[in-house]
């Protein structure tokens, strides 16, 4: 048996798990059951030490490039699930070859697109979810990744501030080159189209969709997103040597999509200007969060917790009348403000919404209850309401389940609860 290990720590006693038997026959006591989409592949879970595994039985060569893969995407900050390790070369006790196996870690909070869509099936929540899967395919093609199955079984979503962040979770079929033709984007689109509907149509036929839902509406709704996105990336553009402010309005419109132009191309011509953004990369605002706070939240996230650090550095600075420069007021608001929110969460309600999430939807219900009593509501009074009222009506989004069967069928589970009860 071999075993690749990207780094130590408590991930070395991956090497006591019962390699020597087929993965779906292991009975270890750590195993759990994890919200998770279907899969040609049999998947366990498995709790070491706080974290929780995802081991993926495939062929030996199959489980080498994705691990690679996956290394080469998170070196280029694409999101997608954390590669730990690759086992090959197994045997069972009588010699016999078994299949190789990738192991990643579980992304915490992460839902697949059945329990998104079995929850939240509205127009505005499907639109949500392909742009979110639209965004991940553009970030794959600018890094040079060509997918080769983009399909919402692949992905995995993580709520973000009201929308959703995808997460590339099987990277088997996936390459990377210095750069993409037109004709490898063209081709990734319409797999993903092509898969995305298909995927779609199964949960119609299986009733777990709104009649009126069209598979083919809604997978062509990523195509859209995607060309939209791309185009405002990468295209070039044109304007007159008056018209500088252009430039400011491209990258603001770049930012406001959650992408920098962290490097321009401006050559000037006669009177005229061409721009290209050369190097374009995702995470604007949670840059500038991490830089400030230290905080690692999602794009949608970050942007509303920045807005929410802003509007208090204005009421330091009006309090104390000077002003107060960024660093200073990150850290305030960071120790009188994120903090004490976290850490006021009760312990039974902790698994229900990450803190980054739960805080961006403690500042919606303190908004509403401040309008509603005309006067901004005091903190503790505003935080016991989201607790009670919000946060424990929510269902757990880190499913972690005692019953090592493998598999998590959210679905099933809700068809078997009681019809009359209401859906948190």
């Amino acid at each position: 048996m071999e075993v690749q290990i990207a780094r130590g720590g408590p991930y070395v006693h991956v090497m006591d798990f019962e390699w020597d038997h087929p993965l779906e026959s292991w009975n270890d006591p750590r195993l759990v059951r994890m919200a998770r989409g279907p899969s040609r592949h049999v998947v366990r879970f498995v709790e070491l030490e706080g974290r929780v595994l995802a081991i993926k039985e495939i062929g030996d060569r199959l489980a080498k490039r994705e691990y690679t893969v996956l290394r080469e995407m998170l070196d280029a900050d694409i999101p997608a699930v954390e590669p730990i390790c690759t086992v090959t070369e197994r045997r069972d006790p009588r010699g016999e070859a078994l299949p190789g196996a990738v192991v990643t870690r579980y992304l915490d909070f992460a839902l697949p697109y059945t329990y998104l869509l079995a929850r939240e099936n509205g127009v505005e929540h499907q639109r949500r979810l392909t742009d979110a899967a639209a965004v991940l395919l553009v970030h794959l093609h600018l890094e040079g990744f060509w997918w080769g199955d983009c399909s919402l079984a692949n992905i995995l979503f993580r709520r973000d501030a009201g929308g959703l962040a995808a997460y590339l979770v099987d990277s088997e079929t996936a390459e990377h080159h210095a750069r993409l033709s037109d004709r490898q984007r063209e081709t990734d689109l319409d797999i993903a189209v092509d898969n995305i509907a298909g995927g779609v149509a199964d949960l119609l036929a299986a009733g777990r969709l709104e009649a009126h839902t069209d598979p083919l509406d809604f997978a062509q709704r990523l195509e859209t997103r995607y060309r939209a996105l791309w185009g405002e990336l990468t295209v070039e553009e044109e304007f007159g040597a008056d018209q500088l402010w252009r430039l400011d309005e491209r990258i603001a419109r770049l930012n406001r999509l959650g992408f920098d132009a962290t490097e321009l191309s401006v050559r000037a011509g006669e009177d005229r200007i061409r721009i290209r953004p050369s190097i374009v990369e995702e995470g604007h605002h949670s840059r500038r969060l991490r830089r400030l706070t230290g905080i690692e939240v999602q794009e949608n996230q970050a942007r509303r917790l920045l807005n929410d650090l802003g509007s208090h550095r204005a009421a330091f600075e009006r309090r104390e009348g000077r002003p107060l420069s960024e660093a200073i007021a990150a850290h305030r608001w960071l120790t009188e403000s994120f903090e004490p929110f976290v850490s006021a969460i009760p312990g039974p309600l902790a698994a229900r919404l990450e803190p980054a999430e739960a805080y961006h939807q403690y500042l919606e219900h303190r908004w509403f209850l401040s309008e509603a009593a005309g006067r901004d509501v005091p903190d503790d009074v505003a935080r016991r309401s989201f607790f009670d009222k919000v946060l424990s009506q929510r269902p757990e989004e880190r499913v972690v389940l005692p019953d090592p069967t493998g598999e998590l069928d959210l679905l099933a589970l809700e068809e078997a609860e009681d019809p009359g009860d209401p859906v948190p």
